[in-house]
């Protein structure tokens, strides 16, 4: 059920990460930064888009790739390695096919420059409106049934 003033909000990262975050049931944004994450509440909504399949390889997904609910408001530091200690949120992902954007582009409004349709994810965090929220987990909602999961 959603709640008035849920949020929706696209994170950006390669699809290995993705997955590996799924696995953890957490999301991290722009390479472990708290402050994306500070903007989102218990109750809201994630969709992560992956332009690559494996961060810093040139393999292109251009899909999205994990759909979830934030399920606390709790953010908190995950020591990784000696010098990388990110700061993660609980997610509560749902079982959805990834699926490409290229057939979306047209209909999405966070794109408004259909020719340079990649410019919003180079910000790597960003809220979107519920139109397009239920555009792509429809999709995705939809593609993970249609293959009899």
């Amino acid at each position: 059920m959603i709640k008035v003033g849920t949020k929706y909000w696209i994170i950006v990262a390669s699809k290995d990460h993705v997955k590996s975050g799924i696995e953890a049931g957490i999301a991290q944004a722009c390479h472990g930064k708290s402050s994306p994450l500070k903007r989102m509440k218990k109750g809201d909504f994630v969709i992560y888009y992956s332009g690559k399949q494996t961060l810093g390889q040139p393999d292109k997904c251009q899909g999205f790739t994990a759909l979830g609910k934030v399920i606390d408001d709790e953010i908190y530091p995950f020591q990784v390695s000696e010098d990388f200690c990110p700061s993660r949120r609980n997610i509560e992902f749902s079982p959805a096919e990834d699926i490409s954007i290229l057939p979306l582009i047209n209909d999405l409004n966070f794109i408004q420059n259909k020719k340079s349709w990649g410019y919003p994810f180079r910000f790597g965090f960003f809220e979107i409106n519920q139109h397009d929220f239920d555009l792509i987990s429809s999709q995705m909602l939809q593609h993970h049934y249609a293959q009899g999961n």
